[in-house]
C-alpha cells in the first residue's frame, strides 16, 4: 500500500509527536501536523521538524469544520492517524465537557470532513485512502485479578474521559459501517516515554523526585496498568496503518502488567542509581499515599496477539530498558519540562472533582 501524505491530528502531544519523529526518521511520506495547541501540545517535542521539507504544520481545532475541510482540500491525504483527544482521567473529573466537545464532537467533525473529501476521490484513491483512529485500553472498563482486554471485550468505561473515548470509537465505525469509510481502529495501554506532559505518572513521581516534592501515589498503589513504551507504540501504529484489514480493531500493549506503587520505586530505584549524589536518596521515602481518585479502574491489561499474530508487531523494549531511557531523558532534558512547570502545569492534583475556571482557579 502506497501512502504520500499522511494528516496527523494531535502531533504535538505526547505519542503524536513521538509518530510525527517516527514518520520524518522512518520514512519518505509528506506529513501534515493538525494540532489545536492546547495545554499539552507543545512544539518544542518536534525538534528539528520545521526545517523538514515534509513537513507541514497546521494550528486547529478538530471540532472546526470549515478549517478541516480546507485542510483535506489543500494537502489531499492518504491517510489519516487521529490522536487529537482530551486524554487525562484525573482532568476528565474536572472538566468533563472539555472531554466531550474533542473527542466526541471533534470526531465526528473530523470523520464528515473525511467522508467528504474521501467520497470526492477516484475509485483508485479512494481503495487507497484510510482513517486510522487511535483509542485507549480504558474503553473496555476495569479487569478482575485474572484476564486480558481482547478486541472481542465489551465496552465499559467508567470515567469521562474513558466514556469520550469510547463514544468517539463508536462514530469511526459507524462511519465505516455506514458510509463505507475504509477506517481502523487501535487500542493501547499505558503509554511512556520522553516527551510526556508532566501530569502522567511517570513523568509527575520524576520530575516532583528531582525537586524532593512528595510522590503522591493514589490509595494503597495497588491498581495495576499494562505499560508500553511509546516508540513501540508508534511503530505499531504505522505497521497497522499499512498492513491492517479495513475496520479492524487492533489491542496494542507491552505485556507489561505492574502496580502503580511498584513503578512508582522502580523510578525512585532510578533516580538512585543515576543520581548518587542526590540530597533526596534514597527518594522512595519521598512516597506518600493519598486519597484514591473516584471511580479509580482496578486493573487494565492487553491481549495484544491479534496484531502479533496479523502483522508480525512486536514490543522491542521491556519495562526495565524503557524505564531506563524513560529516566534518563528526564534527566537530560530538564529545560523542557521545566518550562511547561513555569507556565500553566505546576504539577498539582487533578481529579478531585473540583471545578475550576479557565485560568485553572479553584
Amino acid at each position: 500500500m502506497y501512502i504520500n501524505t499522511v494528516m496527523v491530528t494531535g502531533g504535538a502531544g505526547f505519542i503524536g509527536s513521538a509518530l510525527v519523529r517516527y514518520l520524518l526518521q522512518e520514512t519518505d511520506v509528506q506529513l501534515v501536523n493538525v494540532d489545536k495547541l492546547t495545554y499539552a501540545g507543545n512544539l518544542e517535542s518536534l525538534p528539528g521538524c520545521d526545517g523538514n521539507p515534509r513537513y507541514h504544520f497546521e494550528q486547529a481545532d478538530i471540532c472546526d469544520a470549515a478549517a478541516m475541510d480546507r485542510l483535506f482540500s489543500r494537502y489531499q491525504p492518504d491517510a489519516v492517524m487521529h490522536l487529537a483527544a482530551e486524554s487525562h482521567v484525573d482532568r476528565s473529573i474536572d472538566h468533563a465537557l472539555e472531554f466531550i466537545r474533542t473527542n466526541v464532537v471533534g470526531t465526528a467533525v473530523l470523520l464528515e470532513s473525511a467522508l467528504k473529501f474521501w467520497q470526492g476521490l477516484s475509485t483508485e484513491k479512494q481503495q487507497g485512502f484510510r482513517f486510522h483512529h487511535i483509542s485507549t485500553d480504558e474503553v473496555y472498563g476495569s479487569l478482575g485479578e485474572q484476564g486480558l482486554f481482547t478486541e472481542a471485550t465489551p465496552y465499559q468505561p467508567n470515567s469521562p474521559y474513558s466514556a469520550s473515548k469510547a463514544s468517539s470509537d463508536h462514530l469511526v465505525r459507524a462511519w465505516h459501517h455506514t458510509y463505507g469509510l475504509p477506517v481502523l481502529l487501535t487500542n493501547c495501554s499505558n503509554n511512556y516515554g520522553p516527551y510526556q506532559f508532566p501530569e502522567k505518572l511517570i513523568p509527575l513521581m520524576i520530575i516532583h523526585a528531582l525537586q524532593g516534592k512528595t510522590l503522591p501515589v493514589y490509595g494503597r498503589g495497588e491498581n495495576i496498568r499494562d505499560w508500553l513504551y511509546v516508540e513501540d507504540h508508534v511503530r505499531a501504529l504505522w505497521t497497522v496503518l499499512q498492513q491492517g484489514r479495513i475496520g479492524e480493531t487492533y489491542n496494542i500493549g507491552g505485556n507489561c502488567e505492574k502496580k502503580n506503587i511498584d513503578v512508582v520505586k522502580t523510578l525512585c530505584a532510578l533516580l538512585d542509581e543515576l543520581l548518587p549524589a542526590s540530597e533526596y536518596r534514597p527518594h522512595d521515602r519521598l512516597i506518600e499515599y493519598v486519597q484514591d481518585r473516584p471511580g479509580h479502574d482496578l486493573r487494565y491489561a492487553i491481549d495484544a496477539g491479534k496484531i502479533q499474530r496479523e502483522l508480525g508487531w512486536q514490543p522491542r523494549e521491556n519495562f526495565e530498558s524503557g524505564m531506563r531511557k524513560t529516566v534518563a531523558w528526564y534527566l537530560v532534558n530538564q529545560a523542557w519540562w521545566q518550562r511547561i512547570l513555569d507556565g500553566r502545569y505546576q504539577g498539582d492534583r487533578l481529579g478531585l472533582n473540583v471545578k475550576r475556571d479557565v485560568k485553572g482557579n479553584a
